[in-house]
């Protein structure tokens, strides 16, 4: 389980790059980079991290369910993933 201010951290980060989504782009088509430059570092997307939607686990994320892979083993073995199955050959 992730720290909660990581996880605070991250959807804070979502909001300012939603909030600032328009300008930068307005500022990038126009090649103003030096205006881009004073907006605020966390208003760049490339800083977000995917993390896991019940856990806030950083690393073994699974785009597609937006969960770790240990909380995706989990629940796909408990079958509160409709769809996944375990495989068996």
């Amino acid at each position: 389980m992730a720290k909660e201010s990581m996880k605070a951290r991250e959807v804070k980060r979502a909001k300012t790059v939603a909030k600032y989504a328009e300008k930068r782009k307005a500022l990038k088509e126009a090649g103003d980079y030096e205006a881009l430059q004073k907006l605020p570092k966390n208003a760049s997307p490339i800083r977000m991290h995917n993390r896991c939607k019940l856990t806030g686990r950083p690393k073994g994320y699974m785009r597609q369910f937006g969960l770790s892979r240990v909380t995706f083993r989990e629940m796909a073995n408990k079958g509160l993933i409709p769809g996944v199955t375990k495989a068996s050959w």
